[in-house]
């Protein structure tokens, strides 16, 4: 029998910490729970150390459960992104040997998910497009990577998170699928961002290019990203409501797929964050109460 839905929450929005750039961990928290959020995707920057650090020592994994509890605050991811297909298999090695360090921190902070980036050949910008991305020999970097990736993890029952970007190895929800196919995995997930399914030129199909991406991906998602674009389709630091994504249709469809997690802003200026938060609790609060057959026709609304 197919479950219920699940309505949303009232404010089961999130954010990127890194959004509340300070001088303190505590004073970044404070940011997020002013605007009442209470989910975070974590960046080990905003303690001073790399994405990927060595070593986290473990004073400071308790110091970080004890400012985010004392928020009423859950970490819904930790940022694990490297390049899993740099031109440099010792890129790619420094890395993967670093994973472990940050599943062990998300297993004891409580967090369910490291998020990753599928890379790309550039060798300087691990999100800038480059034409051998769609190469075997690429494909065939990225399984070795994700293989090697999920091993360095599975100690921690960590699940790992993989976004279709239009300008990374896997550039589609269709090529999203086939990695997911192929690596047959329960542990690696999908990352949904509408924004990074949308290439310039995509503005008058995006409700399509959306929906086709949750036909094949929907039953995969495990975090929803929230990132907004500019007239042109591309970042600019404004936040959901102040530009051209469509986000009716988007919380429709996670709806649709009943997804119960925080829907996590990102790629947005601090001081949009307080107009995102309104704009998309209203939608959310709206959708939570359509019946399912009204949320499937979001294509045709």
């Amino acid at each position: 029998m197919t479950p219920p839905l699940t309505p949303f929450p009232k404010f089961s929005l999130g954010i990127f910490a890194k959004t509340f750039p300070r001088s303190t961990v505590a004073a970044t928290f404070d940011g997020v729970a002013a605007l009442g959020l209470r989910s975070i995707q974590f960046n080990f920057s905003c303690c001073g150390l790399p994405t990927l650090p060595d070593r986290i020592e473990p004073a400071l994994l308790d110091e970080l459960r004890t400012l985010a509890k004392q928020r009423s605050l859950r970490f819904a991811a930790i940022s694990a992104t490297f390049n899993l297909i740099h031109p440099d298999p010792a890129v790619r090695s420094h890395g993967r040997d670093r994973l472990p360090v940050l599943a062990e921190a998300a297993k004891f902070l409580d967090c369910p998910l490291l998020t990753l980036c599928t890379g790309t050949r550039d060798p300087v910008d691990m999100w800038r497009a480059h034409p051998d991305n769609p190469s075997p020999a690429a494909w065939r970097d990225l399984r070795l990577s994700i293989d090697s990736a999920l091993a360095a993890t599975e100690s921690s029952g960590i699940l790992l998170g993989i976004e279709p970007e239009t300008s990374n190895a896997v550039d589609s929800a269709r090529s999203c699928r086939r990695l997911l196919d192929e690596t047959n995995s329960p542990r690696l997930r999908v990352v949904m961002d509408p924004a990074n399914l949308l290439s310039p030129g995509d503005l008058a199909r995006q409700v399509d290019i959306i929906v086709a991406a949750f036909d094949l991906l929907g039953d995969s998602i495990t975090l929803a990203h929230a990132k907004e674009l500019g007239p042109d389709l591309r970042p600019d630091g404004r936040g959901p409501g102040r530009g051209v994504i469509d986000w009716p249709a988007y919380v429709q469809l996670l709806h649709s797929c009943r997804y119960a997690g925080p829907i996590v802003l990102h790629g947005l200026q601090e001081a949009e964050t307080a107009p995102a938060v309104l704009y998309l609790s209203r939608i959310m609060e709206g959708v939570a109460s359509f019946p399912a057959g009204r949320i499937r026709n979001v294509a045709n609304s």
